[in-house]
């Protein structure tokens, strides 16, 4: 099946799916900026609290992957989807009105918990549209709302804060998630079938060559045999070191910035957004390239592997030159975004449709884990030893493994 065959799916399904996910990382991503700028001062936050209400998110949003993922498999991704917009909006803006920790502590937890079943729903609602030969590309335009969320929250949110405070920043950025979930609700279907904007023959055309598919993956009884599975295992350790080092970085990079020597908020917003215009290019760069030859692997772990060296060169570099550091946290950064596509594009052509959402939510939250210790010990290093190079050493080396890992737990057999 190539794109010629209901290209309306792409214009119609992707873009919506794009929106979705960037505002849901919109709103865990600007608690970086809050903690860079007065958030801290305001509420009395120590060091040791900032890194846990940085990575309180992630702590949450692992232990609520796989009943979400299961609801949306059994029941409705449109449905679940549509609610979690909703809720995650109220708490984001809430979170603009918080006057003690104990309620920030509170709201970040539960905001992980609403996010919970957002990207494994998308991903399984994706895989219900697109084939074997589209996935990376489609997986990489809904996960592009990742960093072209965090390229113009940055600029946006140096400014919010500059200008009106974080308090308004929260409160701002928060409100159009609700005001989209109404969209949501109005242009997303679950299925080809249920879409009244495909003709009779799209919809034929599309599940044909999705069940034509599953007839080509080796059957997997349920949960508990595909949760066993030695793939299942290592890409779930594989996505928890990966993610170490991309959640140190996205929660943390504005404070790393900021630290330089006249660095104003504004001044840091910009720069921290130049990482996330890079990983743009190299998503849809390898996203296109793996389709193409539907060799995953070799897309992956490359990747990784560069990102470690970047951080480990800009560890070396240390604070002698800004400038050339934070090219290399450029690299790290466009580096690590970059194999999301072809990644979660493995995972639903290993396993059979009836255990991928559980499997992708495994996945995830093993992911979620993982950020909740990269933001955490980030931090932590951070504020314990007044510098940055301990907290680049242990991005990098996640990252290695990760890298390592790769390789043994993806056979090739494209």
């Amino acid at each position: 099946m190539n794109n010629t065959i209901a290209p309306s799916r792409w214009y119609r399904l992707i873009p919506v799916a794009f929106i979705t996910y960037s505002l849901a990382y919109l709103d865990r991503a600007n608690f970086g900026f809050a903690a860079a700028g007065e958030m801290a001062h305001d509420l009395g936050i120590t060091a040791a609290t900032s890194s846990l209400l940085g990575s309180l998110f992630f702590l949450g949003y692992f232990f609520f992957q796989i009943p979400g993922a299961h609801y949306a498999a059994n029941k409705s991704a449109k449905k679940l989807i549509f609610w979690s917009l909703i809720a995650w909006g109220a708490l984001a803006a809430a979170t603009g009105l918080v006057s003690n920790v104990t309620v920030l502590i509170v709201i970040r937890f539960m905001l992980g918990v609403v996010e919970s079943a957002v990207m494994p729903a998308m991903i399984i609602l994706l895989s219900r549209w697109f084939t074997k030969q589209e996935r990376s590309r489609a997986n990489t335009f809904l996960i592009l709302g990742n960093p072209v969320t965090v390229l113009w929250m940055s600029i946006l949110s140096g400014y919010l804060i500059h200008s009106l405070g974080w308090r308004w920043m929260f409160i701002l950025e928060g409100l159009p998630a609700i005001i989209w979930a109404f969209f949501w609700w109005k242009l997303v279907n679950d299925k080809p079938a249920n879409a009244n904007w495909l003709t009779d023959e799209e919809k034929q055309a599309v599940e044909s060559a999705l069940q034509k598919e599953q007839q080509a993956i080796k059957p997997v009884k349920n949960y508990a045999a595909a949760f066993k599975s030695k793939a299942v295992i290592l890409l779930s350790l594989q996505y928890a070191l990966w993610s170490i080092g991309v959640y140190g970085f996205v929660i943390w990079l504005p404070s790393i910035i900021k630290a330089a020597p006249h660095m104003s908020m504004i001044e840091t917003g910009w720069l921290s957004s130049l990482p996330y215009a890079f990983a743009v290019i190299g998503m849809i760069t390898v996203s296109y390239f793996s389709d193409k030859t539907l060799n995953r692997k070799i897309f992956i772990w490359p990747c990784l592997l560069i990102a470690s060296l970047a951080f480990y060169g800009s560890y070396l570099i240390g604070t002698s030159n800004f400038w050339m550091s934070f090219t290399l946290l450029v690299i790290a950064g466009m580096m690590m975004y970059a194999p999301y596509g072809p990644f979660f594009a493995i995972i639903t052509e290993i396993l059979p449709a009836n255990v991928t959402a559980g499997a992708i939510a495994l996945i995830n939250s093993f992911g979620a884990l993982g950020s909740f210790v990269g933001s955490y010990i980030v931090g932590y290093l951070n504020g314990t030893t007044g510098g940055f190079g301990a907290s680049y050493i242990f991005m990098a080396g996640s990252l290695f493994i990760s890298a390592i890992v790769t390789i043994i737990a993806i056979k090739k057999k494209e």
